[in-house]
């Protein structure tokens, strides 16, 4: 799983200016949280897990229900958080998934809770997770050929991701958004891909593939484009460009045929969007981590089980994330991947 640098005490904050939200030296605002609750996972993605799976993190070590809550309950009443979404691994893997969402809603009740999920197993969840306040659901879902499917993910499991992808949309978890990695191998099943998430009424993204393999096998040369996804996808739709609706959101989109049905691609690697992004993280182990390609982590977990107050937690927080990055600089010669993979991370 790597060992990032991991910081204790707090960040340096010279010249920051005095405000509680999370802002850096580049003039972003971090307003959507990403909250991993764990490491495990149900399936082996080859660009995101080994196919042993990660390093298990002692249970002890993991933030529990409660401390997800207070510092979800942190981050939108004193930090300026817009947005939560719970990711893993795989959030379906925490059996209190629905007491953390229960908690969150009640705590901040106007704010909205997602989940990125593989959607392994959410045909039997996915009403109570909307019960217990549950806003919406992204699907990590590149192809819809079985065979493909099982050779990625080193499980044959695609029966039980699509029923989930209905059980989400029956329960209300909508809109249900897609992301599709893009990969060599799957590439040809792209139309394929999109046809079922128009017939199905999900929104498609494709993502192109960042250096963030548990092999470190990824290879600029050899990674597929936003362009050349273009090019297949018009060989069956008509795709028109649509822009961004939201400078920070990461998703160019096009309107299929016409539209309004669309289709997003996160060019992650050739169309970088670091300029504009708005985001923070909380690892399941509790280190905040400003950036996802950046190793250096803030201890939040060790504060907050030493009796910190909230005022001594926002402020580590705001300084972590003054020290956040200008870019994740994969074009650039010294470019180093981070130790933490995709999985350890959260997405």
């Amino acid at each position: 799983m790597g060992i990032p640098a991991v910081r204790r005490g707090l960040p340096p904050s010279a010249g920051r200016p005095d405000t509680p939200y999370l802002v850096d030296r580049f003039g972003r605002t971090a307003r959507d949280l990403r909250v991993s609750i764990t490491e495990k996972c149900s399936l082996r993605c080859t660009y995101c897990m080994p196919e042993e799976g990660l390093p298990a993190i002692p249970g002890d070590e993991l933030l529990s229900a409660g401390e997800i809550v207070r510092v979800v309950t942190l981050a939108v009443r004193e930090l300026g958080v817009r947005e939560v979404r719970f990711t893993g691994g795989e959030p379906l893997m925490r059996r209190d998934l629905e007491e953390i969402v229960a908690g969150c809603h009640a705590a901040v009740p106007e704010t909205p809770l997602a989940m990125t999920t593989n959607a392994v197993g959410l045909e039997h969840r996915a009403a109570g997770l909307a019960r217990a306040g549950l806003s919406r659901v992204n699907v990590s879902l590149d192809t819809v050929d079985r065979t493909a499917f099982a050779r990625l993910t080193r499980r044959d499991r695609l029966v039980s991701v699509l029923s989930g992808v209905r059980a989400a949309h029956r329960a209300g978890l909508s809109p249900v958004k897609v992301n599709a990695v893009l990969m060599r191998e799957t590439l040809s099943g792209a139309p394929d891909l999109l046809q079922w998430c128009l017939t199905e009424g999900g929104a498609l993204r494709f993502i192109e593939e960042m250096p963030l393999d548990a092999d470190h096998e990824w290879a600029r040369a050899n990674m597929v484009t936003a362009a050349e996804l273009l090019e297949v996808l018009g060989s069956r739709f008509t795709l028109t460009a649509a822009g961004r609706d939201d400078p920070s959101a990461p998703a160019e989109t096009w309107l299929v045929d016409g539209g309004p049905a669309t289709v997003g691609i996160i060019a992650s690697v050739t169309r970088t969007f670091c300029a504009d992004c708005d985001r923070t993280r909380l690892t399941a182990d509790g280190k905040i981590r400003s950036c996802l390609f950046s190793d250096e982590e803030y201890d939040l977990r060790a504060l907050l089980r030493d009796g910190a107050t909230d005022a001594e937690l926002a402020e580590l927080w705001r300084g972590a994330m003054w020290q956040k990055w200008a870019g994740h600089g994969i074009d650039a010669a010294d470019f180093v991947p981070p130790e933490r993979t995709m999985g350890a991370i959260g997405g």
